[in-house]
C-alpha cells in the first residue's frame, strides 16, 4: 500500500491509499479520482514523500534456556528478562 498526496485543480490538496504506483495510474485514467472538497476530478500527485505501509514485523525468536543456570545463553537478551 502507498498514501499519496493529491491535489486537484483547484488546489485542495487530499490524501488516498493505493495498492500500488500501477493502481493509482488506473484510477486516474479511468477518471475514478475525485476531490472530497469539491468533487473536482482534475487530480494529479502533488508534491510530496510517499508513505509506504510496511508488514508487521515478525515476533523476535524465544531465547532458548541454556547454561548451568537455566537462563539464556548468551542471546541478545541476556539478563534483561
Amino acid at each position: 500500500m502507498i498514501l499519496y498526496t493529491l491535489r486537484c485543480s483547484h488546489d485542495h490538496h487530499f490524501e488516498e491509499w493505493f495498492s500500488n504506483s500501477a493502481d493509482y495510474d488506473a484510477k486516474k485514467e479511468a477518471g475514478e479520482l475525485k476531490c472530497p472538497e469539491c468533487g473536482d476530478t482534475q487530480v494529479g500527485k502533488a508534491i510530496m514523500a510517499p508513505k509506504v505501509a510496511k508488514a508487521a514485523a515478525a515476533p523476535a525468536p524465544a531465547c532458548m534456556p541454556g547454561g548451568a543456570g537455566g537462563g539464556c545463553g548468551g542471546c541478545a537478551f541476556a539478563g534483561q528478562h
